[in-house]
């Protein structure tokens, strides 16, 4: 392959295909319409015209269009097409022109392989040739974009330095045109619509731009083409840095909202912890409270057991006390006296309380039958006694008619009287045992 074939070579690699060039090409079509009615025919020429695609794309759009190079392997291509392109400097062949002979004047990928002083005498010129209304378009590769400015634009060892938009539009407003649009090309679609990334801000932006510049016309020539002048094209690295700081700013706050939110719930946590540990604090206090109650019951419930066993005690010592007394020599020689003195205590009872009058008889029937039970317990009083009332009849008299039942009377109509043998049924069954012994004795002595 030979030397001139180079820079076409790398064209075809780094550059991209001829059809995806004419692609990116048609950004300028809002420009180019309004100018076909300048001129007729409307004449363009296209300085470093490379593969033509330029070239092709104004002729077909109705341009009177030509171009110039230096590069043989670039012209070739041109010549297959049958395009008019020739080999020639830009700038000589731009003041070889005549003052207002031409719509349209391109440099595509030019304006970097020339010193600055050739960049400004370009533009002078340019301004020169073009008539009324006619537009300078400069592309060059973007140093806004991060990866284009620091390592894509030095891959063409012929790129001498990089040209910032700004200071590229100024050089036109410098040489006298009316006004300039940077037109930035070759973004992702897609970037607009999603987040930025920060491999976007430094790669993102658009990657080429472009200058259009106008000259001045009448109003009615320029006002075609506000539409094309007042439109954005294009990423700016200013726009996609702003957007991504947006997108921190916004995730932040949302880091923020999501650190307040945690906030809130680790407070609540404390407060519920804090109540947790209140209900707890509680607990143990009611606790402790029901340990101390359960203690005094122990305590109560000792004490309880302790009087229980000295009642048991007092209860079995008295009881031992009671058995000694009731299996004594003395009570039994007593027992007589007892008996025959308790009718007499409760009678002396029954004078102080004025109750004589109605129990009188029944009280010493009952003292009689206790007498008459003691009697019949010891033989030697019952042959005693036997001989005492033998000794005295009215005694006896009295005696039988004091245990005999009462007659029957006739009972009042309303108010019921206790049968005289209800008396006897009122008395304990020893006491009736009495009763009748007594009786009978009363009964053998009399027969």
């Amino acid at each position: 392959m030979s030397d001139t074939d180079f820079y076409r070579a790398f064209e075809d690699r780094y550059r991209g295909s001829r059809t995806l060039i004419k692609s990116r090409l048609r950004a300028y079509e809002p420009f180019l319409t309004p100018l076909l009615s300048l001129q007729k025919p409307a004449k363009s020429i296209d300085l470093g015209c490379g593969r033509g695609e330029w070239l092709e794309m104004t002729s077909g759009l109705g341009f009177d269009s030509r171009g110039v190079d230096l590069d043989d392997g670039m012209l070739s291509a041109c010549r297959e097409l049958g395009l008019n392109a020739a080999r020639a400097d830009a700038l000589e062949t731009l003041q070889e022109l005549s003052d207002e002979s031409v719509a349209l004047v391109s440099a595509f990928h030019v304006v970097e392989h020339l010193p600055f002083d050739a960049v400004r005498q370009l533009v002078k010129e340019a301004h020169r040739v073009l008539a009324p209304g006619g537009i300078l378009i400069l592309e060059t590769p973007n140093p806004e974009n991060l990866v284009v400015g620091a390592t894509n634009f030095y891959l063409d060892p012929t790129h001498i330095r990089p040209i910032p938009p700004l200071l590229l539009s100024f050089t036109t407003e410098y040489a006298g045109f009316l006004q300039n649009k940077v037109v930035r090309l070759q973004d992702a679609p897609e970037l607009k619509m999603r987040k930025v990334a920060l491999f976007d801000v430094l790669e993102g932006v658009s990657p080429d731009y472009g200058v259009v510049a106008q000259k001045e016309a009448p109003p009615e020539v320029l006002q075609l083409f506000n539409p094309a002048f007042t439109r954005d094209y294009g990423v700016s690295l200013d726009h996609l840095a702003k957007r991504y700081d947006h997108q921190a700013d916004a995730r932040a706050e949302q880091a923020d909202a999501r650190a307040r939110q945690a906030d809130i719930r680790a407070g609540q946590a404390d407060a519920r912890a804090e109540q947790a540990d209140a209900r707890a604090r509680q607990a143990d206090t009611r606790a402790e409270q029901a340990d101390a109650r359960a203690e005094q019951a122990d305590t109560r419930a000792a004490l309880a057991d302790a009087r229980a066993k000295e009642a048991e005690q007092r209860a079995a010592a008295t009881a031992q006390s009671l058995q000694h007394a009731l299996t004594s020599t003395s009570w039994r020689i007593t027992a007589p006296l007892r008996l025959a003195g308790a009718p007499f205590r409760r009678i002396t009872s029954a004078v102080k309380e004025n109750r004589v009058a109605s129990g009188t008889r029944r009280r010493i029937k009952a003292a009689l039958r206790m007498t008459a039970h003691a009697v019949v317990r010891h033989p030697t009083l019952k042959h005693g006694v036997i001989r005492i009332l033998d000794l005295v009849p009215p005694l006896r008299r009295r005696l039988r008619a004091l245990l005999a039942p009462p007659p029957p009377s006739p009972r009042p109509a309303i108010t019921a009287v206790r049968r005289p043998e209800l008396i006897l049924d009122d008395l304990s069954p020893n006491a009736q045992a009495i009763y009748q012994q007594l009786q009978a004795i009363l009964e053998t002595r009399e027969s």
